[in-house]
Formats: C-alpha cells, sequence, structure tokens
C-alpha cells in the first residue's frame, strides 16, 4: 500500500499537468476562456490538494512500517538494469510533505495574483491553464526526485524540473526580462546537469544498475566514487545555485512572484541538497567530494548573504538570500550532517515561500518591486507586515522561530566538526563553515532588518498610492505559511530529527541521546544576530529616510553586482561560445554550404550546357528531318510520273 501512494504522489500532478497542456487552448477574449480558467484552477488545486493528501499518508504509513523500497526492472541492456520503482523513508516522506504544501499555497495564490498583480492583462484567462499545467509538472518532477528508487528516473524529474523553470519563468514573455532570465537559468543548470548526467552513467556502469539501493551497496573504488561525486556536485552546484553556477538564481526574479516562491522553497533549489543527502554514504566514501561541497557552500554563503545587502529589489534580496542560505546546506552536507541540512531545507522552504508569497502582497499593494519606492507599509498592511516580520526572524535566525533551531543545528555540527575532527572531511572545512555561518549569522540579520525597515517604516514614498492587504486569495497562503514558520522548529532538536529521518549523523560532543541541546554554544550565533541587528538599526535610526545600504560606501556596487561574476562569466564563457559560434557558422556557410551550393551551381551549369546544344541542334534536326521528307516525298512524285 505504502509503496503503491508512493508511486502515485508524482504521478498524480505529472499526469494531470500533461493533460493540461495537451488540451486544445480555448478561443481569446471571451467567456469560455474564463470558464475554462475556473476548471483549470479548480482541478489544479484538486490535484495539488490530492498530492498534499498522498503525502501525508505516506509519511504515516512509514511512521508505522518503516521504511520501503518497491522495483521492477525496466529495461536491461547487456547487464546494466534500469528499474521503475520508490524509494520511502522519513526524509522522502518530509520533503514531499513540503513541497506539495507549498505547491498548493503557490496555486492558490496564482488564481489572485495573475489576475490582480502586475502581470495582469486582458489575456490572463487564455495564458493561466497551462501556467497552472506547468505548476503540476513541475511540482510532480520534484516529487519524482524525491521518492526515485532509481537514478535514472531521478534524472528525468530533474531535468523535468529545468524545462519547467524555463517556461514558468518566461510565462510573461512580453516582460523585457523574461525571456533572457529563462533562457539563463535553462543553459547556466544545463552545463552542470551535463556533470550530474556523466556522474550517475559512471556510478550506473561501475554497479551494473541505476537501482539507488544496488549503488548504495556495491563496492565502488574511491577513484570511481571520488569521479562520480565530483560530476554529481556539478549538477547540484547548477540546481542548488552553489557558487560559480549561482548567477541564473537572481535573475530568474523575472518570472511571476509565485513562480519565485516554488523555485525557492520548493523544487529547484532543493533538488541539489536533496540528492546529495538521498546518496550520502558515496560522498562519505570519498572526502575530497565533501571537502569541495564545504569550500564551495562557504563561499556561496557569505557571496549570497553580502549580495543581498545592497540590493534594492525586493525579489533580488530573497533570491540572494536564498543562495546564501543553500550555503548553510550545502556546509551542513559537508562536515557530515544530512539530518542538519534537511532540517534548514525545510524550515526554509516554510519561511522563504512566506518571504516571497508577502512579498508579492507587497508588489501587488505599491505596484513596485523597489524599497526605495516603498515605505510606511506597516499601517496600510498591518497582517502582511506582521507575516514578514515572522518570515525574516525566522531567516536570521531569531528564536523560537523555525529558522534558529535549523541554523544553530548547521553551526552547531559545523563547531563539531572544527574543534572535535567529528566530520568525515578535514577539520578545516569545518572551520570554514562554521566561520562563515557565524558571519552569516550577522549578516543576515543585517539585510532582513533593512528589508523590513525599507518597506514598512518610516515615510510612504508613494503618496500617491493607497496601499491595503490583499484579498483572502492572496492573504491565507501568506497566513498560512507564517505557522510552519514560526513552529517548525519546534518539532525536535537535529539530532532528534535525525532519528526521525534514520539519517546517520556525526554526533555532537556534550550531546545526549545524539540531541543536540541548546546551551552555551548558542549564545555566540545569538551575539552575531544582535550585531547585525543592532547597526542596521543605528544606521536607520540616524538617517530614516536614508537607505541603510548607503554606509557601504564604495563597496555597495560591488556588492550589487555581486563581484561582478556575472561579468567575469559573461567574458570567460560566453564571449568565447559566441566567438566560438560565429566561426563555427561561417565555416558551415563557407564549407558546408558552399560546398553544398557548390555542387548544385556546378550541376546547374551542367544542365545549362547540355540544354544549349540540345537547343541548338534541335533546329538542324527539324532541317534535316524536313529536308529528307521533302526529298523522298520529290523521289516518290518523280517515281509516279515515270511509272
Amino acid at each position: 500500500m505504502t509503496g503503491l501512494l508512493g508511486a502515485l504522489l508524482p504521478a498524480v500532478p505529472l499526469v494531470a499537468g500533461l493533460t493540461g497542456l495537451l488540451l486544445p487552448p480555448a478561443p481569446r477574449h471571451n467567456d469560455t476562456t474564463r470558464s475554462g480558467r475556473a476548471r483549470q484552477a479548480a482541478v489544479a488545486l484538486g490535484v495539488t490538494g490530492a498530492a498534499v493528501a498522498l503525502a501525508l499518508a505516506v509519511a504515516l504509513l512509514l511512521t508505522v512500517d518503516g521504511p520501503m523500497e518497491t522495483s521492477t526492472i525496466w529495461v536491461d541492456v547487456g547487464g546494466l538494469a534500469v528499474t521503475l520503482g520508490v524509494r520511502l523513508d522519513g526524509a522522502a516522506a518530509l520533503v514531499a510533505v513540503a513541497v506539495t504544501a507549498v505547491a498548493l499555497a503557490v496555486q492558490v495564490y496564482s488564481i489572485g495574483y495573475l489576475r490582480r498583480g502586475p502581470h495582469d492583462d486582458v489575456d490572463v484567462d487564455h495564458r493561466y491553464p497551462p501556467y497552472a499545467a506547468q505548476i503540476s509538472i513541475f511540482t510532480g518532477a520534484m516529487l519524482l526526485v524525491v521518492v526515485a528508487g532509481d537514478l535514472i528516473m531521478l534524472l528525468v524529474g530533474w531535468e523535468v524540473m529545468g524545462l519547467c523553470s524555463y517556461l514558468l519563468i518566461a510565462h510573461d514573455r512580453r516582460l523585457p526580462g523574461a525571456p533572457a532570465a529563462a533562457m539563463k537559468a535553462f543553459l547556466v543548470t544545463r552545463v552542470g546537469d551535463v556533470g550530474f548526467l556523466l556522474g550517475i552513467a559512471l556510478l550506473g556502469v561501475s554497479t551494473g544498475s541505476f537501482r539507488v539501493a544496488d549503488v548504495l551497496a556495491h563496492d565502488h573504488s574511491t577513484a570511481t566514487l571520488t569521479a562520480a561525486g565530483l560530476l554529481l556536485l556539478a549538477g547540484v552546484a547548477g540546481k542548488s545555485a552553489q557558487f560559480p553556477l549561482h548567477t541564473w538564481l537572481p535573475d530568474a526574479m523575472a518570472g511571476p512572484t509565485p513562480i519565485s516562491a516554488l523555485i525557492h522553497a520548493a523544487t529547484m533549489v532543493a533538488a541539489g541538497v536533496y540528492a546529495v543527502a538521498r546518496l550520502y554514504p558515496l560522498f562519505t566514501a570519498a572526502p575530497v567530494t565533501l571537502t569541495v561541497l564545504g569550500v564551495l557552500g562557504a563561499i556561496t554563503l557569505l557571496l549570497g548573504a553580502l549580495a543581498a545587502t545592497a540590493q534594492d529589489d525586493i525579489k533580488r534580496v530573497l533570491a540572494w538570500s536564498t543562495v546564501s542560505q543553500l550555503g548553510y546546506m550545502t556546509g551542513a552536507l559537508a562536515v557530515g550532517s544530512p539530518s542538519a541540512a534537511l532540517f534548514h531545507l525545510l524550515t526554509h522552504a516554510a519561511f522563504k515561500a512566506l518571504l516571497f508569497l508577502a512579498a508579492g502582497a507587497v508588489i501587488h499593494a505599491v505596484g513596485t518591486t523597489l524599497m526605495s519606492e516603498m515605505g510606511g507599509l506597516r499601517r496600510s498592511m498591518p497582517v502582511t507586515f506582521w507575516c514578514t516580520v515572522v518570515g525574516l526572524g525566522a531567516l536570521a535566525g531569531v528564536p523560537p522561530l523555525a529558522g534558529f533551531w535549523s541554523k544553530d543545528g548547521v553551526l552547531t555540527v559545523a563547531e563539531s566538526a572544527a574543534l572535535e575532527g567529528t566530520g568525515p572531511a578535514p577539520s578545516w572545512v569545518g572551520w570554514i563553515v562554521w566561520i562563515a555561518g557565524l558571519l552569516g549569522v550577522a549578516i543576515t540579520a543585517w539585510y532582513a532588518g533593512r528589508l523590513l525597515l525599507r518597506a514598512f517604516f518610516g515615510a510612504p514614498r508613494l503618496p500617491l498610492v493607497r496601499p491595503h492587504d490583499p484579498p483572502a486569495v492572496l492573504r491565507w497562503p501568506v497566513l498560512l505559511l507564517t505557522v510552519p514558520a514560526a513552529l517548525l522548529g519546534l518539532a525536535g532538536f537535529v539530532g532528534a530529527f535525525a532519528d526521525r529521518l534514520r539519517f546517520p549523523t556525526v554526533p555532537v560532543a556534550g550531546s545526549e541521546d545524539g540531541l543536540v541541546h541548546v546551551g552555551p554554544g548558542v549564545l555566540l550565533p545569538l551575539a552575531f544576530l544582535l550585531v547585525g541587528a543592532v547597526l542596521v538599526t543605528l544606521g536607520w535610526r540616524r538617517n530614516p529616510a536614508a537607505d541603510p545600504a548607503d554606509a557601504l560606501g564604495p563597496l555597495r556596487p560591488v556588492f550589487a553586482r555581486a563581484f561582478r561574476l556575472d561579468d567575469v562569466q559573461h567574458a570567460l564563457v560566453v564571449r568565447p561560445v559566441r566567438a566560438l559560434a560565429r566561426v563555427v557558422r561561417a565555416g558551415d556557410e563557407v564549407v558546408v554550404d558552399g560546398a553544398v551550393e557548390g555542387s548544385g551551381r556546378a550541376a546547374t551549369g551542367l544542365g545549362a550546357g547540355l540544354a544549349a546544344l540540345h537547343r541548338a541542334a534541335l533546329p538542324r534536326a527539324a532541317a534535316g528531318v524536313l529536308a529528307g521528307a521533302l526529298l523522298i516525298g520529290l523521289a516518290a512524285a518523280l517515281i509516279g510520273v515515270t511509272l
């Protein structure tokens, strides 16, 4: 029964989404289109609600029956088997619940947002059905990654998510940045996916099977594991926006705000972290891979946090904060605690979905994404304000909100790896993750405080705008997401969470029964939190009309451009590729097209010459025939006269 429900979990939204895409579109601008939109909304909500129910049912059954796996051979070529089946455990169940819950909130929110938000237009009824269907496919693809018992199945879900991200970011192609942002997201993640594909192929060939259980149980050589692990990390860096393949994520904000919430909280960026946790024994057997992951995670953590400090676009602040929080997750994996990484993944899904949907409500109310044009929204939008306070508090790690517990769990295991050498990677990896994490706490508190002060306090900067809290269809998803953002951390500390997930985790010195207790060690992160919050508050109180980011001085443009890494990427990759493309195009036109067109011209010329010869010979032949006929006739006449 559990296996059947696990198989239905991704199948239901995938089938429903594909059916919605294959149905012929309704004519534009009529009542039929509006009724079709209403029907599609009902189907989308029903399907996503059913997925939530299935995820909860699987989670409850697993608490009784324990982890389970089903598989059947689909293809077997030369002893290399690809199977169909599911692999279910506590981690899969909890991540599935988070994915479906956020997807349901996004589906409900989208009904009102596309109609009333900045994407509103007379054509929205025509555009909504494929939009809702693509969200369903996006959700189903992530669920396929979550429950897949075979690496090829996981790869299918992985790639379908990439396609859906392209379609949804570019949903409204009339927006100037949307098509380019969608193409950038697609191409940058494809770069990493090439490595991910090769890593899966290497593991499958080495094992003789792509079944996850077989791959994990096989006795691979260290060289194979190291090579495969590094190749897999390329895909992880792309999907989970790790340095240097992180550049697509902030630009993806060109898409509708609900899609930003879905990508950041429940699908794309979570996939890479989950994939490493799923295959974690392979990485622990090749510590080099975790060392690389720890270094990249620490760089990503600080890079994203610093970039968030200088952004004026509220969505880009949240996007860069996602990059930073993903660095915490990969850092936890590097120091030996997939449970801490997944715990932070779940709390992040709650508070980041909340923050994006709350930001969408603000954008809907004021008609701009720029914080420099906001201000004073606290009184006119009290519901949105308090929900944003909860979300930003969880993001910054304010106790007792969810982010405090999960972020403290990451810092605790990093501290243990640094001081006690408990991690699978060298202890210096623990040091850089721990130090970067502590600095990230202070920076996060600073930019979270700046966002709150710039948007909701001070004097309104658009006096002609009369903002108000959003209507119920936008308000209720935000309110409901506030609950897990506030309380999810109380579900258990990292050690207890690890026991529920049945994941191996590094024991923490001084803990009892594997639990990470709040003690003196938590005071250091809280001190960094207070430093960041106090600094931004003092800067704002000194001049409420000024932007606290002005205090960054000459560093502000550097942070705003994220250290110009986009420019570096453009110079080192985009320009050479374009130059190579021009060379290839010229070669194609001169050599290939020249040969083809030249042979055509030669054949045409030869035909023309032969035709000319025939045209010249035809009159002579006709004259000869006529002369011969006349001679024959004359001869016949003479013979007749003689006789």
